[in-house]
Order: structure tokens, then C-alpha cells, then sequence
């Protein structure tokens, strides 16, 4: 996720041409390097051969191998067409072409972004990849992974949101009318163990209870684009083995903050090109092991592109 973020924000300060394409049946193109058997799919079965079984020719979905298989065909790919893997992260290629100019390609699993400056070398590289994969041209980037993209070409910014996704988390938990509150998590909130149910009655009542469901939809708006509540996010998914009342209670303050600020998005592109970057820590803030809580920022190009609050 930091390597979109981080590849979005470059885009947005160099002005930089954002290409979107989508590998149809991803998985299906890889290579098998060993000998696998499955039984014949139920329906497709052989009239007097229903005792054999069938010798895979190609990956396909499900298998163990498969998303293994896809990552180096379309590694191999890459390689013979010049393209360098970073060592940071090998889903990202870069290739530097003698006139200075240069392309970068970003793939997540079947996702794929194309960020550089000359389109036909863009669109070249578009014809090799239809020659070699099926794939289907989305034309400029608008979103990926759920989060909303929008860029300003002629002032040099780009804005990532998921303001549809948060909206949709909050009529999910009937908090889309709650009553909006300025802060992720508030002062009074001392949350440790000894919240957790020690009645049956109570236990009875917080297992009806999606605390696991409502931190995990937390969770993705916070590792996506909402760095403002990683610290709020990390606290209340301490206590997912046994969640109180109390518990729940600020996960539905945090909905409530998320009510009022569900607009709030990532932007790029304002100031200079420069990796400025934050930490700080607590002194023995958790009440239950008193160990504290340490967070940094990274922001680049005006814009957070990476971030982590714990314990």
C-alpha cells in the first residue's frame, strides 16, 4: 500500500500520466513446474472413465502454486523487456530509457498502474503487455483497490479518497446518522482488560455483538488512506479475544468521528517533492502491560504515504 501511495504522490508532483489495466483471469497464465492431478469436476465427468483423474496443463484458481506461478511469468516478462524489479518492494518495475525519461509499473495481483511521462512509450508498453496477457485497458487511473482517485493536471494534485467505502462501513453498522464528534478518540476512554464481559449475561450480549467485523472495516480505511485514526484503530483491536461494552463503545465513537470527517482524504502534489518524516511515542500508556505506544508519518509531496501507531 505505502508503494502506491508513494508512486501516486510522484505522479502528482511531476505531473506524470497515470495508465490503469486490469489482467483478466490473472492466475490462469502461469506455468506449473510440477505434476498435479485433480479429480474431474462434478458435471464434466467422462462416461466410463468417472475413476481417473485429470493432468493440470495450466495453473488454475485454487491451487497453492497458482498466485506463485503468475508473480514469476509475469516477472520473466518484465525482465526481458528491460524493466527493473526495486529491492523495496518487487512488485514495483522501473525502466530508464537513454533520453532520461522512464516508466514505472505498479502490480497489485491483477491490478496494474503505469505512471511516466510519454504516452506512446506507455502505450507501447500496453501492446506488449496484450500480446503476452489477456488484459483489459481502463484508460487514466480512477480507482484502485476501492480507493477513489482524482487528479488536477494542470495544479499538479492528486487526491486519494474512500469516502464511498467509509460511507458504506457506516450504514453497515447503522452509525450512517450518528452524531458526528472531532475527535478519533476521545480523552475518556481508559480501555484495558478489566472492561472485558465478567458476567454471563454480559458475555451473552457482546457475542451478538460484529466487534471483530467492525475492526477489520476499521482497519482497511486506516491502512488505505485515514492515518488519523491508526492510534484509535490499534487500541481497540487489543481486545478482539473478549471485547466489553466499553470496548464497543469506542469503536462507535470512532464510526462517529468517521460520520463527520468521511470526506477527508489524502492530497498530493501541494508542496516541494521532499520525504519529510515524524515519530513519537507515549511513556507507558497501556494500562494492562504499560508499554508504550510509539507512531511515525512519512509524508511525501505535501501527502502521508506511510504510517504506523504500536504498541
Amino acid at each position: 500500500m505505502p508503494s502506491i501511495r508513494a508512486i501516486l504522490a510522484l505522479a502528482a508532483s511531476l505531473n506524470l500520466e497515470i495508465e490503469q489495466l486490469d489482467v483478466k483471469t490473472a492466475f490462469l497464465h502461469g506455468d506449473l513446474e510440477e505434476e498435479i492431478y485433480m479429480k474431474q469436476p462434478e458435471g464434466f465427468e467422462v462416461q466410463g472413465k468417472k475413476n481417473l483423474v485429470c493432468k493440470l496443463k495450466k495453473s488454475l484458481y485454487g491451487l497453492k502454486q497458482a498466485p506463485r506461478q503468475w508473480y514469476r511469468k509475469f516477472d520473466s516478462f518484465m525482465g526481458e523487456h528491460k524493466f527493473t524489479r526495486t529491492e523495496s518492494d518487487h512488485c514495483v518495475y522501473v525502466k530508464r530509457y537513454p533520453d532520461g525519461d522512464f516508466l514505472i509499473l505498479l502490480l497489485y495481483v491483477d491490478d496494474m498502474l503505469i505512471v511516466g511521462h510519454d504516452t506512446k512509450k506507455i502505450a507501447a508498453l500496453k501492446t506488449d503487455l496484450s500480446k503476452s496477457f489477456s488484459m483489459k485497458d481502463l484508460g487514466p487511473a480512477k480507482q484502485i483497490l476501492g480507493m477513489k482517485i482524482f487528479q488536477d493536471r494542470k495544479n499538479k494534485k492528486l487526491w486519494l479518497s474512500q469516502e464511498k467505502y467509509i460511507e458504506k462501513v457506516l450504514d453497515r453498522f447503522n452509525m450512517s446518522k450518528a452524531k458526528p464528534v472531532g475527535t478519533p478518540l476521545a480523552g475518556h476512554f481508559k480501555l484495558s482488560t478489566e472492561q472485558c464481559p465478567a458476567s454471563k449475561e454480559e458475555a451473552k450480549y457482546m457475542k451478538n455483538v460484529p466487534y471483530a467485523s467492525a475492526v477489520g472495516s476499521l482497519m482497511y480505511a486506516m491502512v488505505c488512506t485515514r492515518p488519523d485514526i491508526a492510534h484509535a484503530v490499534g487500541v481497540v483491536s487489543r481486545f478482539l479475544s473478549n471485547p466489553g461494552k466499553q470496548h464497543w463503545a469506542a469503536i462507535k465513537w470512532i464510526f462517529r468521528y468517521l460520520r463527520g470527517t468521511s470526506h477527508m482524504c489524502l492530497c498530493y502534489g501541494e508542496h516541494e517533492s521532499l520525504l519529510n518524516g515524524y515519530s513519537d511515542a507515549d511513556f507507558g500508556g497501556d494500562l494492562d502491560s504499560r508499554k508504550s505506544t510509539s507512531g511515525y508519518l512519512m509524508l511525501y509531496a505535501g501527502g502521508a504515504i506511510s504510517w504506523k501507531s504500536k504498541l
